[in-house]
């Protein structure tokens, strides 16, 4: 069998585990692309000496978590970040009706910085390590709700471009998948209350102080690394954040 033990899986962990994590690491070394078909199971069954059930289960789980799509007699393959239902598994930010809507953003500063204390902490990155910092304004159905503050480690998106963030023809994700190699797969979030300053509320259009709704967020690729931190400023006057979503079954 081949290596399933870096980077580090824990100890006595079942076996379809190990081959989940086996499958993110040839992932993260980016054996396969956005989009590739994975090998077909029974190849991938014999690569890792393992039956086709425990395959399928580590599969199955991948698929679960967006990772991996399967298309009916086609075969299985690599998530692509595109404009789809997917995306508000990020976004979410909705209003107050329950209405859904793709946000249109505007680019309002772009710098290359060194990291601060606190982004290293979040991004794991060493003292003296630079990163991309660029806001972001995002309109809903016409009403302009949102700030986003964004920090890249210039490491894992080297020569990133003011022009690339302007110019980009998708999603942001799908712009550090195509351009970068860096799929983003999960995030964690945490929710704040903050008011506006001078900058956020002259974007926003609302008066300086007004209460807004801050998310803080690091987005994760394979193997749980870190790939950006953001904190998303939102005017709840007419919007509101809406938590994962459950299915009910009658």
């Amino acid at each position: 069998m081949n290596n399933l033990s870096s980077p580090a899986m824990p100890l006595g962990s079942p076996l379809y585990e190990q081959i989940k994590h086996a499958l993110l690491t040839a992932l993260a070394h980016g054996e396969w692309k956005q989009g590739d078909a994975i090998p077909p199971e029974k190849i991938l069954a014999e690569r890792f000496g393992v039956s086709i059930g425990t395959l399928r289960k580590a599969i199955d789980e991948l698929a679960a978590e967006n990772i991996l799509v399967r298309h009916q007699g086609r075969g299985t393959y690599v998530a692509v970040h595109t404009r789809n239902p997917h995306f508000f598994k990020f976004f979410r930010i909705v209003r107050q009706d329950g209405k859904k809507a793709y946000p249109a953003t505007q680019l309002m500063r772009f710098r290359r910085v060194r990291a601060a204390a606190p982004v290293r902490e979040k991004l794991g990155l060493a003292s003296g390590a630079h990163v991309f910092e660029f806001n972001n304004v995002l309109s809903l159905n016409g009403d302009v709700v949102m700030v986003d503050e964004i920090c890249l480690p210039e490491a894992l998106f080297p020569n990133m471009t003011e022009q690339q963030l302007r110019e980009r023809p998708s999603t942001l994700y799908s712009l550090y998948q195509d351009a970068f190699g860096v799929n983003v797969i999960g995030t964690d979030e945490r929710l704040r209350t903050g008011a506006a300053g001078p900058t956020h509320a002259q974007w926003l259009g609302v008066a300086e102080g007004q209460p807004l709704l801050q998310i803080r967020r690091v987005a994760y690729s394979y193997h749980g690394m870190p790939v950006e931190w953001r904190v998303s400023h939102v005017n709840t006057e007419a919007y509101e954040y809406l938590g994962q979503e459950h299915t009910t079954i009658s």
